[in-house]
């Protein structure tokens, strides 16, 4: 059963045709304005990879990816989860250089999600990825890149503020974004649970960058987990937003600096992950062939969903839906698309 729960006295800013043209305007926008401010180009992405290569994002670990055989290569494939390593591949096949990167659309299927009001079986997200210098690799170059995403969050949101004047009811995007790192957070609030020290942090700081996911904090607990093969754990973050209408923290974007060889050398050992080694995505990583670079992912539906104030992500986005989530919406007259 989900968690699926809409707030008493919830209704739809938008009805169901302009909900529909404020998706199409908001994707727009965001796009044309991210690429701009990142110096990033459009390109075209797979929906499925090679399970050999090791080119699948692999999340926490432990979902399971749709695997599929194609009987004329001989090969299995599977559904990405997402392109965060396929991105820092095709800069290298590309030849981008230092300060060009590249955005696409990726459409992905995460069979073992748990449903609820942020979550769904499809994901879309625009996942982007650039190449730096060695002397970007650091904190600094970190937060600049994301106050960058952030004045384009601002942007696309005042647009369609005035695109939709129903919607300047909505809280409007700070000017600032509150850096902070999980090991603060856990140092401030030791008895609280990672999603609850999100919560209360992000409530009195709604635009915040938390620093430092997938390695073990002093409790010896990671604030959540991180693939070790994509982001250096002590250079990446979320991007998270205080969400008025479920009254809760919502990460729009997981992004951060990639590993270098050393890191990821390093952070295979640590999560037990060596066998990754023969992969060929890892050895040309190993091996220094792979360009440095930053990335992130940045959730479509779940940005539609809040710079338009929906209670739950089925009203942006077309998807499967079990019983009880369907019964809660119709009770309360949401439409899922």
């Amino acid at each position: 059963m989900s968690k699926t729960v809409i707030p008493q006295g919830y209704a739809p800013s938008l009805n169901l045709y302009d909900t529909q043209k404020a998706i199409g305007l908001s994707k727009r926008l965001f796009e044309d304005t991210l690429a701009g401010a990142l110096n990033l180009r459009r390109v075209s992405a797979p929906l499925f990879v090679e399970a050999s290569t090791g080119l699948n994002d692999d999340l926490n670990g432990v979902e399971r990816a749709v695997t599929f055989d194609v009987p004329y290569t001989g090969k299995d494939a599977q559904v990405v989860h997402s392109l965060a390593k396929w991105k820092r591949m095709a800069l290298y096949r590309y030849h981008f250089s230092v300060g060009e990167g590249l955005y696409t659309d990726m459409n992905a299927i995460r069979r073992d999600e748990e449903l609820d009001n942020l979550h769904s079986v499809y994901v879309d997200q625009w996942d982007w990825e650039k190449v730096i210098a060695p002397r970007d690799r650091t904190v600094d170059h970190l937060k600049t890149t994301v106050e960058a995403i952030a004045e384009a969050l601002r942007e696309t949101q005042a647009t369609l503020r005035a695109a939709f004047p129903v919607l300047l009811k909505l809280p409007v995007l700070p000017d600032q974004v509150s850096f902070v790192t999980t090991q603060e957070l856990e140092d401030r609030w030791p008895d609280k649970t990672a999603k609850e020290r999100e919560r209360a942090w992000v409530k009195d700081h709604p635009l915040t960058f938390l620093i430092g996911i997938g390695a073990p904090l002093k409790s010896g607990k990671p604030h959540d987990g991180r693939a070790p093969d994509y982001d250096d754990w002590s250079l990446n973050g979320d991007l998270l937003v205080w969400n008025s209408v479920l009254e809760d923290a919502l990460e729009l974007s997981s992004m951060g600096i990639r590993v270098s060889p050393e890191s990821l050398d390093a952070q295979l050992t640590a999560s037990g992950h060596d066998e990754r080694r023969q992969l060929l995505f890892h050895q040309l990583l190993l091996e220094g062939k792979l360009p440095l670079t930053i990335g992130g992912g940045i959730g479509q539906s779940r940005l539609c969903m809040y710079l338009l104030g929906k209670a739950h992500i089925g009203e942006v986005q077309a998807g499967i839906w079990d019983s009880h989530t369907q019964e809660v919406c119709q009770s309360a007259g949401v439409i899922l698309l």
